[in-house]
């Protein structure tokens, strides 16, 4: 029975034809008075007129389209009239309507008889069961409905109901599990493939919706869930299997260990679907990224399954050769400009990146075996297909595989060198890839030891008469070449440059592209070297520049301008003489030019100018005026964000090139991310001018602090506008006081709002890598301030993010090791913990700076606000995660080093922990304490005294550990060392027999890679060396040798190292030693550098 009067229905149904008419004034019109008229005015009206169109009107089109916009109404945000809050729409209208509507609208899903229509009021429904859920309101009368629906007669209603299940799980969350694995159960050995298929679907999403701990009461309903997919198989329905296939995804990323006793069972069907070419490519495909969820998520299991990887290589491997498979001779592939055409749904593609992800999850023991059982008889195939996915394949798994790879390099480029000279194009084209993509991941190693080898094979392939292949060969000498020193290229500059000039007289734009960009790589890497070449090369980068020329070359201007600022910024300055200023000028006419949004110039000028910037230093300012309007427009830009309430249009912005969406209740928001990048970028050059520039950017730094950096330290749409303002707060400071002076009240003035805005984003910013930057911002902002330049209100605010930081941080702990106490054993750390636990190492480390900062330049003032944190630290130090122990041992350092006797206070938190830390297992935690109790010695007063000489056995025990030279440990050897010293130089009073130390301190020596302790070691050295100490005297000979070495290694630096030598002379004099046969022991760069000492 309706409960509206006839005309209103009239009414409605007029609209909702006008709505769908083909006509689009019609339609605008219509959709102007749904919004004027009902959505505004009468929604409740409207609501329940749409109800009733879905229930009674005679044409299914019509009951359709009622339930779309049903759904996407009962979503638009509307204030409530009680709150005044925004609320969806349908939860806004009075309760007594609320539960009519929805009644109606179950019995609208009970009675539908067309399956389509059905469907549209089972997303109607879903819709609504959400907002009910999101707003934590009941809705008794839906989980009856739908168990009934489930339970129905009628196979369309039971999947409608698992149908909604999948669309809104929370309505079962719940539920008692033994109602919900029943209700599962039933579904999952339904007689109706769809229902069970809908079943699946649905266990998927309500799955994922739960916590860990209850999952696990689920894990007995995978035999029936895997009992689905032999009969969809069998009946060669590829649209049912591609959905089965699509929610055991879901489930295997959300618990791949529930799969263990069946696993073997899933590969061998999984394998099976991707052998068979009848399934189609989708079908095939799905089945692989199945297999490869499973490496993704749980590499453990699939190690330990006897076929797993060897199928997989394979199978990869096979989908590999579907290349070009019309194109046998790649005439198309060649004559084609597109380089970059999305093959993504490609099967090669495919194979190519679960190669990779396979090589990166298992590892190089797991995968190169099996590969390396095909790959030698592929690259000997006559078939070009095998022989191009052969080392398609090694471009795949080289990053995965490095470690096992690295050293069999001769035997792999044995492989991948005869490729260059292939005689199908698209082989040759696969061997510059794989030799690209080697130089990348074993970067160092190739460059250094196999450059003789790589660069005459690759850069002849520059003369391939193929465009393509001369496009890729260039592109992988780019690789190669960003990673190589200097002295590696100097001797191929001549063959690499003449070809790569040829090149530029290309016919194809898309290789002159390459090369120019292949050309500013080379130049960044030969930097001064490549000063020979621009005579010849810089003339024609500026005739490319001053050319008028067609849309269709815009990008090619633009690599232009790259390859001549790199240029520039290779040779410098002076090598450029009168062509700097001429660049920038060609630079400022491009950019008055440019007129169109899309214009790829315009980001490409955007690094011209702070590249020019670096070359011309003080010299760039006169051009500023015409550079920074544009830029800090860019910078400033506000987020271009779009609430999206309607799915297709969801769609079409979703498929758009540079937007983001982002779920929230039912709706998306869209964020243009292309703008967000540009604003990005904008403000790291913002960087690198007051970098550059300093006292002279100050007419900017004002209006950029209060209009972009500030803002953009709390933008949180852009993680990297955020770190960008980050980065470009202390440099824009420091630009201030370099105009101003530290003690001016201008700075003082800025410093205030500043310091309030960064403080205030300690406690706000959610990303935790994020956060660490923000740590970074601040203590280099106070860096640049200086002494005394935070207030205790300050410090108070600081303490109080801090203390949250902290708490947050032992949760996200604690929460991970619960999941740790869940795994299997054997089971690995999930990539996405292991970043987790580096996001927090290195949140730490940065905290860590900035209480260093804090307590250098406010000394004991920071101490009262310290000490709120005492138990934290107690917390830390005793922990069995090194590093936390680390993070309170380092702060210790900076009580001790910055509060002098007053540190004392605090010795029953600092000296077992010293004590402890000298003993620990972890190199960087010795060397913290051993730095602390050097500190304890050198700034701790009289109080330290007697704990200080009882720690030099400790320290001693430091430096003579069995690897305590080793790469890992030699720090907190030196620091022992350095920290004896100090003790010996600082308290020796309270040491009983020193020159026994003395003489056994000398065996600590050198101290060849810590900066820091160095000089503390060497002047004491230098003083016992000028007191004739017999310790020393007795052993004068191996004094010297560790001098020498020192000063080879260059940790000893200006004052302390004119001393030291004039100590080392004073030795050999008074010991009367061959200095010219000490040094014959040492390499010959050492002698050198010490001869150079010497005079």
């Amino acid at each position: 029975m309706s409960v509206l009067p006839p005309e209103v229905h009239a009414a409605l149904y007029q609209l909702l034809q006008a709505l769908q008419s083909a006509d689009n004034t019609t339609r605008t019109q219509a959709e102007e008075q749904l919004n004027s008229e009902w959505v505004r005015e009468r929604p409740d009206v409207l609501m329940m007129g749409l109800v009733e169109q879905i229930n009674g009107a005679e044409d299914a089109g019509m009951r359709s389209f009622a339930a779309v916009l049903f759904r996407r109404i009962s979503t638009k945000p509307r204030k409530e009239a009680s709150s005044d809050e925004s609320k969806d729409l349908f939860m806004t209208l009075q309760q007594p309507q609320r539960n009519v509507i929805r009644s109606k609208l179950l019995e609208c899903l009970a009675t539908e008889s067309v399956p389509q229509v059905r469907n549209k009021i089972g997303d109607a429904v879903a819709e609504i069961a959400r907002q009910y859920t999101d707003e934590g309101e009941p809705w008794p009368e839906l989980l009856g409905a739908l168990f009934q629906a489930s339970q129905s007669d009628d196979s369309g209603h039971r999947e409608t109901a698992f149908r909604i299940f999948a669309t809104t799980p929370g309505i079962i969350e719940k539920q008692h599990e033994d109602v919900v694995l029943a209700a599962f159960t039933k579904g999952f050995k339904d007689d109706a493939s769809s229902v069970r298929l809908a079943a699946m679907e649905a266990f998927a999403s309500f799955f994922r919706s739960i916590n860990k701990k209850s999952q696990q009461k689920y894990y007995a309903l995978i035999p029936d869930i895997l009992n689905i997919l032999p009969p969809i198989k069998d009946s060669g329905d590829t649209d049912l299997l591609t959905k089965a296939l699509l929610a055991l995804i879901d489930l295997a990323e959300v618990a791949p260990k529930m799969f263990k006793p069946l696993f073997n069972n899933l590969v061998t069907f999984s394998i099976q679907v991707i052998q068979n070419k009848e399934f189609g490519d989708q079908t095939r495909q799905n089945a692989l990224e199945l297999m490869a969820t499973f490496a993704d998520y749980n590499p453990g299991m699939c190690r330990k399954d006897p076929s797993y990887t060897v199928e997989m290589v394979t199978q990869c491997l096979s989908l590999m050769t579907d290349v070009g498979m019309d194109d046998d001779d790649a005439e198309e592939w060649n004559a084609s400009e597109d380089l970059d055409g999305d093959e993504s749904d490609e099967n090669h593609v495919a194979g190519e990146q679960c190669m990779d992800r396979l090589a990166n999850k298992l590892g190089g023991q797991a995968v190169l075996p099996p590969t390396f059982n095909w790959l030698p008889r592929m690259m000997t195939s006559s078939a070009w297909r095998d022989r191009h996915a052969a080392l398609m394949a090694l471009s795949a798994i080289s990053e995965g595989c490095r470690e096992q790879m690295e050293g069999e390099l001769d035997q792999v480029l044995s492989l991948v060198v005869p490729a260059l000279r292939d005689p199908h194009p698209r082989v040759r084209w696969a061997g510059c890839n794989a030799l690209g993509q080697m130089s990348t991941d074993f970067s160092g190693t190739m460059q250094k030891d196999y450059h003789q080898i790589v660069l005459p094979a690759i850069i002849p392939v520059l003369e391939s008469a193929e465009p393509r292949v001369q496009s890729h060969a260039a592109a992988a000498l780019v690789n190669f070449c960003e990673e190589s020193e200097k002295a590696i290229l100097e001797p191929y500059l001549d063959d690499l440059l003449n070809r790569l000039l040829l090149l530029l007289q290309s016919p194809k734009r898309f290789v002159q592209e390459q090369a120019l960009s292949t050309i500013a790589t080379v130049a960044d890497s030969a930097e001064s070297t490549f000063s020979k070449y621009y005579d010849t090369l810089m003339p024609l980068l500026f005739n490319a520049l001053k050319k008028e020329q067609s849309k269709d070359y815009r990008l090619l201007r633009a690599k232009a301008m790259e390859c001549a600022t790199l240029i520039a910024l290779a040779v410098g300055k002076e090598r450029m003489g009168e062509d700097a200023v001429g660049l920038v000028q060609l630079l400022g006419t491009i950019q008055q030019n440019i007129v169109d949004a899309d214009d790829p110039q315009a980001s490409y000028l955007l690094h011209c100018w702070g590249r020019m910037c670096r070359v011309l230093g003080s010299d760039f300012l006169p051009y500023l005026p015409a550079v920074m309007p544009p830029l800090m427009e860019l910078a400033g830009a506000k987020a271009d964000i779009q609430l999206l309430d309607d799915e297709e249009h969801a769609a079409q912005i979703e498929q758009e090139e540079g937007w983001e969406l982002v779920p929230l209740k039912g709706k998306f928001i869209g964020i243009k991310t292309s703008s967000l990048d540009d604003k990005h970028v904008s403000i790291e050059l913002i960087v690198i001018y007051a970098q550059n520039l300093e006292a002279a950017f100050e007419p900017y730094v004002i209006e950029i602090l209060e209009k972009i950096a500030i803002p953009g330290l709390a933008f949180f749409f852009h993680d990297p506008v955020r770190v960008a303002s980050a980065k470009a707060v202390p440099q824009l400071l420091n630009a201030y006081k370099k105009a101003h002076g530290v003690q001016s009240p201008q700075l003082a003035q800025l410093w205030n709002t500043t310091i309030e805005k960064v403080l205030e984003v300690l406690s706000t910013e959610p990303a935790i890598d994020t956060l660490a930057e923000m740590y970074q911002c601040f203590y280099e902002s106070v860096e640049v301030i200086g002494k005394n330049c935070l207030t205790s209100e300050h410090m108070a605010t600081f303490i109080e993010s801090a203390k949250s930081v902290l708490e947050d941080y032992q949760l996200r702990v604690k929460e991970r090791l619960e999941e740790q106490a869940d795994k299997e054993d054997g089971e690995e750390e999930s990539e996405e913990i292991l970043f987790a636990i580096e996001d927090d190492q290195t949140l730490l480390s940065d905290m860590n700076k900035a209480f260093h900062t804090i307590f250098k330049n406010q000394g004991t003032t920071f101490l009262p606000h310290w000490e709120r944190l005492l138990g934290f630290y107690d917390s830390f130090i005793t922990n069995q995660d090194p590093t936390q122990r680390q993070w309170a041992l380092c702060i210790m350092d900076d009580v001790l080093e910055f509060c002098g006797a007053e540190s004392w206070k605090y010795n029953q938190h600092i000296i077992q922990p010293l004590i402890d830390g000298m003993r620990d297992d972890t190199s960087a935690n010795r060397q913290a304490a051993a730095y602390g109790v050097g500190v304890a010695a050198h700034k701790g007063g009289e109080s330290w005294a007697e704990f200080v000489s009882a720690s030099l056995p400790t320290l001693f025990q430091v430096t003579r550990r069995p690897n305590a030279r080793e790469e890992d440990d030699v720090f907190a050897t030196e620091n022992a060392c350095a920290s004896i010293a100090k003790i010996l130089h600082y308290n020796s009073t309270k040491v009983s027999n020193v020159q026994e130390v003395v003489t056994h301190w000398v065996d600590t020596l050198p101290v060849t890679n810590d900066e820091e302790a160095a000089p503390y070691a060497y002047s004491f050295l230098a003083q016992l060396i000028e007191q004739q100490n017999p310790a020393v005297m007795s052993q004068a000979d191996k004094a010297f040798v560790f001098i020498a070495q020192a000063l080879e290694a260059e940790t000893l630096q200006g004052q302390t190292a004119t001393r030291i030598v004039g100590a080392a002379k004073h030795l050999v004099t008074a010991a009367g030693l061959d200095a010219n046969q000490l040094l014959a022991t040492l390499p010959p760069e050492t002698q050198h550098t010490v001869r150079a000492f010497f005079g």
